[in-house]
Parts: structure tokens; sequence; C-alpha cells
């Protein structure tokens, strides 16, 4: 018995639920919303009270009460960038997400949910490792272009947990590792993480990186900017060919790695190619992020659920095998990495950090 932890994670559709009895998952949702009643609402913070009904609901069910928690995280964006951690909800986390900095996605929701929970029980809310988490070092924000620079955009939760867990098993601390880590889900973020801080990582928001099953990753930018001004495509229809429909999407019509090895079994040799080319163009870059570790690398993490096909990781390991000994948890752990924040902050393992609003990042102050 330990700490009863409640984790949630707004989708675009549904809500994930979790409850954790210290390490251990007692229960866990998927709690999906009527699209019409989604529709219904001018702006996204409009289903707040909506999203906290068909919550309460699901824990009904199940006879669990809000009371019964010792504290409350969530996964929740519409931050200014801010290091990891852990951090209290407060007002102006709160005031932050109600107006998102970058675009409204239901992931703002997090925090006004939980907030909600927390003053209703008076036990703590938690965010941990926001998305908005930005640890990159000054090298890694330049980029070719004047005023275009890097910002992080990675699945930092996961990105972090799996780091931690690697390094446990290691022996080592994550404060004390340098770990090359790849989700592959249906995006793909690959970081270069050393002492307890993500200092490099792909932009997966903005294109960057590796294809993924359903994105482009980089790709020649002149073509894309002929495609831009042929006329033939509105932006929204480019915008979709990076974050949408890029990918094994775009070139086999499906972003599903076991379709894509059900092909290939049946002789494929077009699925073959995709496939292996996403593997290769991901061992390529822990190439690149060993680099930024200067060769210091303890492990090279696997995780997401393409990282749950052997093909997929031998295929990887091929061509990068060579850098660092691999380890592979498939899947995400997004639920799990709440929690486990949210204990670490209870028995002090780990201090809170106060939001204030204030980026990291907004420009290098010496620039010419």
């Amino acid at each position: 018995m330990g700490y009863k932890i409640f984790t949630l994670s707004p989708g675009s559709t549904s809500t994930k639920l979790a409850v954790f009895d210290g390490e251990e998952r007692i229960f866990k949702a998927n709690v999906t919303h009527d699209p019409e009643t989604l529709k219904s609402f001018a702006k996204v913070n409009d289903q707040l009270p909506y999203r906290v009904e068909t919550i309460l609901a699901e824990l009904g069910k199940e006879g669990i009460s809000l009371e019964e928690m010792d504290a409350f995280a969530a996964y929740s964006g519409g931050l200014e960038s801010t290091p990891g951690g852990i951090f209290p909800v407060n007002d102006k986390i709160i005031a932050d997400c109600t107006k998102p900095r970058i675009f409204e996605h239901p992931a703002i929701l997090g925090a006004q949910i939980i907030h909600r929970f927390s003053q209703q029980t008076g036990k703590p809310a938690l965010l941990v490792n926001p998305p908005d988490t930005d640890e990159f070092q000054d090298l890694a924000r330049v980029s070719g272009i004047k005023g275009i620079y890097r910002e992080s955009h990675v699945h930092v939760l996961n990105q972090k947990e799996v780091a931690m867990r690697a390094a446990k098993e290691l022996g080592k601390t994550y404060e004390t590792s340098s770990l090359v880590v790849c989700h592959v889900g249906g995006g793909l973020s690959i970081t270069a993480q050393q002492n307890g801080r993500i200092i490099d990582g792909n932009d997966v928001l903005q294109g960057e990186g590796p294809m993924a099953p359903n994105r482009s990753g980089n790709v020649p930018l002149m073509p894309v900017i002929r495609m831009c001004f042929s006329g033939e495509y509105s932006q929204k229809e480019v915008e979709n060919k990076v974050s949408k429909t890029g990918g094994w999407l775009g070139l086999a019509g499906t972003d599903s790695a076991l379709e894509l090895e059900r092909r290939i079994a049946e002789g494929d040799k077009w699925a073959e190619l995709v496939f292996d080319a996403m593997a290769y163009q991901l061992a390529k870059n822990i190439g690149s992020y060993a680099c930024v570790l200067q060769g210091k690398v303890d492990a090279v993490v696997m995780t997401g659920g393409v990282s749950n096909s052997k093909r997929f990781v031998d295929k990887v390991k091929e061509y990068a095998g060579w850098v660092a000994p691999f380890i592979v948890y498939g899947g995400d752990f997004e639920m799990e990495a709440l929690a486990s924040g949210a204990i670490r902050y209870l028995t002090g393992a780990e201090a809170p950090k106060e939001y204030t609003g204030v980026p990291v990042w907004s420009g290098f102050s010496f620039e010419p």
C-alpha cells in the first residue's frame, strides 16, 4: 500500500484516466467524449465542465472517490517554455493554459481539471515534465536561417520516464547518465539527455527528425517550397503532408507497423523499403545525437508503440548498435510517469519547482 495518485491526460476526443496505489496501477480508463457534444463548444476551454462531468461519472461507476486521493497529476500543455520538473498548479499555470501560446489542444485542460479536483479535496495538483519543457543548450537552438530558431517539442513526459528507468537499470542516476532516447509512435522524437536534461532533440511539431508512421520528418526543402507555391495545394494540405499524412501513411497507405510487417511477409518489396527506411533514418539520427553527447552514451533507449516491433528494433540496431547498448521499453508510460512524479513530490525525493510563466529562452541577447 502506498500513496493513491489520480492521473489524467486529455486527448482530442477522449481523456485517459488512471489511479495508482504507489507504483501499482489499480484502475485505468479511456473516457470517450461525444464528438457532436465537443463540436458544440466554441473553444476548447468551454469543454471543461463537460469533461469534468464525464470523468466523475466514470469514477463513480467504479466506486472511486476523489477524496481517496493523495495527489492529482496531469499531462497539460499551453504553458510558456519551462525547465523539466514537478510543478504544483498555481494561478499562473491556470492563466497561461486558458490562453495557450501556440494553439488550442484539449491538453490545455489537464491542469484546469486537476485544479478543480484539488480545490474540492485540498490535495495537491501537479504537472510532471509538461510538454512545454525546454532544456536545450544554446548550440542546439541555432538554425541556418536568421530568425528561425529551434525549440524543444518532444514526447517529454515519456522520454524522461524511460530515461529514468534506463538509468536505474544501468545502476546509475538520471542526473549522472548520458542517453539517446527514441520515442517511436505515431510521431517520433529523439533526444540527447545528459545529466538530467534534454539538451537536444528533434522538433516533432515543426517536422524535424526521421520520418514517422504519419509524419514526414526532414525532407528536401526546395521541392516543398515549390509545392507551396504551385497553386495545387492549400497551406493546410501541405501542413497535413508534414504532420498528419506523411511518413508510412503517405508512402504506403498505413501507419501500422503490424500491417507493414504483414505485407513484408507476403513479399511486398515497397512495404519493406518504406519500413526499413524509417529505421534507417532513425539510426542516422541516433548517430548524430551520439555526437551531441561526444560519444559518451550509456545506452540507446527505445520506447513508443513501434518499439514493440522486433523487426524494427533489430533493423535500427543493424546501423546504430555500435553506439551503445540498447534498452527497449515498448509502449508508452505517461500515466506511470505522472504517478511516479507525484510520489517523488509527496516523499520529498524531488523538490518541486514554481512555474513563473517566464520563458526559459526568448532569443539571444547578444545577437547582432
